[in-house]
């Protein structure tokens, strides 16, 4: 099939799944041990499809967002897949409602199928459509390490670091600074200083607790401290990283590049890591990188592997890629790693394409 000089939204199509995980993730907010993923295939007159997923936290979030994918379906149906000029639709649909929660998210979902559809019709990979090249990205390994003790964390931590990784990201936020402290010296000894060792409050903290908290873990060689406070407390991180040595990371609670702005106007962090569906998908992330290029600002990824690696290959101060494991039950190719890069597939779109059979396990109906 040769490329298509335009192609045309015929039908989105949404299913809903709950996928187990593998390591069940518990966070200071409470355990995740099941994956709620709206799958989305967005059809075109042409008959090419892009495909993508969201990933919505908590299986109560799972049926709005579907709903509301599916509410958005007539309103784009006989549109070109023209990602900017759908994102300039919704976001003047919702100006009113506002675009953060279930609407950013399901502008998002369209926004990378629309983008898979017209790689794909042009026969490229989507770093490529992008005007970039596909390299291996740096990856840590996010599957697990959640707020399991040291002695847990310790082995847990050795199999991650089994599969070739040189990074991995622990949970902390227990009830006291002695036990986040012996979590994390735990999980040192067990990788040896050669591995980085990346650490997640998941905003746990008040402004004085974190500053208590990151003056007892100064000395303890943590690559980064991810959201000590509340994601949306710019000030208050700003303060945090004016008073510790610790490099502060944030940015999965960026909602649109706008938000991201006036993180990065703050001081709010050293580091930047962007959700893309929070973001707004591929759209929203080049307008991030953007932001992220003229700040000087390293900028990694959250969740999302599949899409995050072409992503990252585009980004000019690209960082790390976050490889979690959570959709690999429903893809026909999962996302491959080798000495700990992720290897962006050779093929056109992003490279998400469905395992029916698994899809039909996980399926909620």
């Amino acid at each position: 099939m040769g490329p298509h000089p335009r192609l045309t939204v015929r039908e989105l199509r949404v299913r809903a799944v709950n996928v187990p995980m593998p390591r069940p993730l518990q966070t200071s907010s409470g355990t995740i041990s099941l994956a709620p993923l709206a799958l989305i295939d967005l059809d075109t007159e042409e008959g090419v499809t892009g495909s993508t997923y969201l990933f919505c936290y908590t299986p109560l979030a799972l049926k709005p967002v579907t709903q509301l994918l599916a509410n958005l379906a007539p309103l784009i149906k006989g549109d070109v897949v023209a990602p900017f000029e759908i994102d300039r639709k919704l976001q003047r649909q919702f100006r009113l409602l506002g675009t953060k929660g279930v609407t950013g998210m399901a502008m998002a979902g369209i926004d990378m199928a629309a983008w898979d559809a017209l790689s794909k019709a042009q026969g490229l990979p989507l770093a490529r459509l992008l005007g970039g090249e596909l390299k291996p990205i740096p990856a840590y390994n996010s599957c697990g390490l959640g707020m399991i003790g040291p002695e847990r964390a310790g082995v847990e931590a050795q199999q991650l670091v089994a599969a070739g990784f040189s990074a991995v990201k622990l949970r902390l936020g227990y009830p006291d600074v002695k036990a986040d402290v012996d979590v994390v010296r735990a999980v040192r000894r067990s990788i040896g200083d050669g591995v980085h060792l990346m650490a997640d409050y998941n905003q746990a903290l008040s402004v004085a607790e974190a500053i208590r908290r990151t003056e007892a873990l100064a000395a303890e060689g943590l690559y980064w401290l991810e959201e000590p406070t509340l994601a949306d407390d710019f000030a208050g991180h700003a303060q945090i990283r004016g008073k510790t040595r610790i490099t502060i990371q944030m940015g999965e609670n960026w909602w649109g590049p706008q938000d991201m702005a006036k993180g990065v106007a703050a001081g709010a962090s050293d580091l930047g890591m962007p959700d893309a569906m929070k973001i707004g998908g591929v759209t929203g992330w080049m307008r991030a990188a953007a932001i992220a290029e003229s700040a000087g600002m390293p900028l990694s990824s959250h969740i999302f592997p599949e899409v995050s690696a072409h992503l990252l290959a585009v980004t000019p101060t690209c960082h790390w890629l976050e490889y979690v494991d959570w959709a690999n039950p429903v893809l026909q190719c999962p996302l491959r790693i080798e000495a700990g890069h992720a290897i962006i597939p050779d093929v056109p779109g992003s490279g998400i394409s469905w395992n029916e059979a698994g899809v039909e396990r996980c399926l909620v109906r």
